[in-house]
């Protein structure tokens, strides 16, 4: 049995000390929240691709479960293949938009030189958009990160609410006129997917969290903008 605390109810989010008993002979009884009278975490039942799909529908009770009641530690790669496949976008629109007629040598490297710049383009653009947030709640509600592991599991939170970027590729692989509309809605759905992390995580209410992504995005575009004036090409 876990420690009190150790997990928390996906209807509203108290603290409870285990998300079910087991009677042995494979019998299990999901626990009861003591404070709203709901199954803790009734996920614990359903398979991984039912989970997914309210993930992807954005319902807080998926969120929590992925967050509070899993022990999910894929974010740190998840961000890497996400910057990744972000980059590989941004040099594909480069490599389109630039003819050359250098030795094939010379285009071998610089095409790598480029995607290599993508990758850290994106990563500064992911870190200013972090660090906006992260700025816009301390700001706001300085209780809310009192700690490190406040703070790392809200960093976690939005690199995990981020998996919408994966689907940059396909968006790009199959490629039609509607592609611009595509990223658009990727973009779209990861800010929303990020909003709701926020809200989940911290458990606020939903103007908060938007008002946070939103000076995320200012900041963002800022660090961008500074490094374009120092001449930096991003």
């Amino acid at each position: 049995m876990a420690a009190v605390g150790a997990y928390r109810c996906i209807e509203c989010s108290r603290e409870a000390a285990e998300l079910y008993r087991d009677y042995q002979r494979g019998v299990l009884r999901i626990s009861i929240c003591k404070s709203c009278q709901k199954p803790v975490d009734k996920y614990i039942e359903y398979d991984a691709v039912i989970v997914l799909i309210n993930a992807i529908l954005c319902k807080a009770q998926a969120y929590r479960h992925i967050l509070f009641n899993t022990k999910i530690n894929i974010h740190g790669k998840l961000c890497v293949f996400c910057l990744l496949c972000e980059a590989y976008l941004r040099w594909l629109q480069l490599q389109d938009s630039s003819q050359s007629t250098d030795p094939d040598d010379l285009i071998r490297y610089a095409k790598e030189w480029d995607f290599y710049r993508m990758f850290g383009i994106a990563s500064l653009e992911q870190t200013s958009f972090l660090v906006g947030i992260f700025i816009t709640l301390w700001w706001m509600r300085p209780e809310m990160l009192k700690t490190k592991s406040d703070f790392f599991l809200l960093l976690k939170a939005l690199l995990l609410s981020s998996y919408g970027k994966l689907l940059l590729i396909p968006a790009v692989i199959w490629e039609h006129d509607y592609t611009p509309l595509c990223l658009a809605f990727i973009k779209v759905f990861v800010l929303i997917s990020n909003s709701q992390a926020i809200r989940v995580t911290l458990n606020l209410n939903r103007m908060l969290p938007w008002l946070a992504i939103f000076f995320g995005l200012v900041f963002e575009n800022g660090v961008v903008y500074l490094f374009q004036k120092t001449g930096w090409d991003v």
